[in-house]
């Protein structure tokens, strides 16, 4: 059994307002024929960060994306869907939720940063909101005016090193913030969090070291073990940086995913994890997808 824990579509009327996501991206027919050409039962449908707010809004972009996949559920019951919210409004963010949780939803998809900031201090109210209606948190990198885009705008570097960071340093603040501590909630980071997985042994090192000279706050416990509480997804990511993410975080909370249309044929990347055994490659290729989805349906 295979579940796909990232995949995208793009309505076709909200593709109309980005300037990269089309074609395929807005294909619905494209995105079933991948999932059942590959076997692919249950999978989890993410927003990517598109441009289109910048010609609609923030509001337009959340009614129009969501009211497309409210249409997309009434038929296809192999999608688990991820909605999204207006992070301009946080005071309706509890509203929000509920309205996502009534609809259908299973979780909520949100960007690392918004409007070219990190909002970790404001976003209290959607974490309280998704404990409360036991949503889901999918956390996908920021695509617009990420980490470093000031600075550095180059079409191959932006994807490659700044969507990492932006997401990476998302997790760093979240986890400095306590948060994981404050919230009974499942939160799951794509792209297996970012760089955050090479930098386990930097993480404890530098926090041993500046604890002892009284210089960052007291985390209670090791940078290291405070991240086993998140959960990552692969999108396609190699066999060497998975096992590198399985040292941090433990073989239950990574999941695999392709991250369609990005990467339209898995099967390499799924028979890469016959190397790490029966056991760990059913958990990543579907059970720990079915434990977190399967109560939440």
């Amino acid at each position: 059994m295979i579940c796909d824990s990232h995949v995208h579509f793009i309505p076709q009327e909200l593709s109309e307002h980005t300037s990269f996501y089309k074609g395929i991206w807005a294909n619905r027919d494209k995105l079933f024929e991948y999932l059942d050409k590959n076997n692919i039962e249950k999978s989890l449908l993410v927003y990517p960060s598109t441009d289109a707010h910048l010609k609609i809004g923030h509001k337009k972009t959340c009614e129009m994306y969501n009211h497309a996949l409210e249409g997309l559920m009434k038929k296809d019951v192999c999608l688990v869907y991820a909605g999204i919210v207006n992070l301009e409004d946080i005071e309706s963010i509890g509203l929000q939720v509920k309205e996502l949780k009534d609809k259908g939803f299973c979780a909520v998809s949100i960007p690392s940063s918004f409007n070219g900031a990190f909002i970790v201090d404001r976003l209290n109210p959607l974490f309280e909101a998704a404990q409360n209606h036991t949503m889901i948190i999918f956390v996908h990198p920021q695509t617009i005016n990420p980490i470093g885009f000031e600075r550095v705008k180059n079409p191959l570097l932006m994807p490659v090193l700044e969507y990492s960071f932006d997401i990476s340093m998302f997790l760093g603040l979240l986890m400095m913030e306590g948060i994981f501590d404050k919230f009974n909630i499942k939160i799951i980071f794509s792209s297996l969090g970012g760089v955050i997985p090479f930098l386990k042994d930097r993480f404890n090192r530098v926090y041993s070291m500046l604890r002892k000279r009284e210089m960052v706050e007291d985390l209670g416990e090791s940078p290291s073990q405070i991240l086993k509480n998140i959960y990552v997804d692969t999108s396609g990511s190699c066999l060497k940086n998975i096992e590198m993410a399985l040292d941090l975080f433990g073989p239950d909370r990574i999941l695999w995913g392709s991250d369609y249309p990005v990467n339209p044929q898995p099967e390499e990347n799924l028979s890469m994890l016959d190397g790490l055994g029966v056991v760990i490659k059913e958990k990543i290729a579907h059970r720990n997808f079915l434990d977190i989805f399967t109560e939440h349906e």
